[in-house]
């Protein structure tokens, strides 16, 4: 059983769309092979988002400003938190294969040679494992450390205390 994929749409690096992973047809091709499965990007994005969180010594994800964007709209009420888990993410997805562009926070403490290892390795696993799709790439970019004290910071320091 070997499907086929082919993507909608065009783009750079493997070619960027929607991908449909193509059954074979007909009285004689297995039932779990008839008709089409399309994936959309911002399905592999989640997928890869979520196992990219579940890496121990990944604090967050997403730029600097991506995140203090994100941050703020989490806030408000009925804006809507859904990008959050997709926020530092890029994919693009051709016919069989797929690209990721990861924007990592990382704790302070922790090798970051060993966490990028773990992040490519649970999301090449979930990703391929979930949609079928090859993952050619995961580019990890750290742009940041959290710091233990860095939550203090951000709250104030007069917040949260008893006046």
């Amino acid at each position: 059983m070997t499907d086929n994929i082919t993507s909608v749409g065009g783009g750079s690096r493997p070619e960027a769309g929607v991908s449909a992973l193509k059954g074979r047809t007909g009285a004689g091709a297995p039932a779990e092979t008839r008709g089409r499965t399309t994936i959309a990007d911002g399905v592999v994005a989640k997928i890869a988002g979520m196992a990219a969180r579940e890496v121990p010594g990944i604090h967050s994800l997403g730029a600097g400003m991506a995140r203090a964007f994100g941050t703020m709209r989490e806030r408000v009420p009925g804006a809507g938190g859904g990008g959050a888990v997709t926020r530092g993410v890029k994919v693009e997805v051709g016919e069989r294969q797929a690209a990721v562009d990861l924007d990592v926070v990382v704790e302070y403490g922790v090798s970051i040679v060993d966490v990028a290892g773990g992040v490519r390795t649970n999301v090449i696993s979930a990703v391929e494992r979930m949609t079928g799709l090859e993952v050619v790439e995961v580019n990890i970019a750290v742009d940041d450390v959290h710091l233990p004290d860095d939550e203090e910071e951000q709250t104030g320091p007069d917040e949260g205390r008893v006046r």
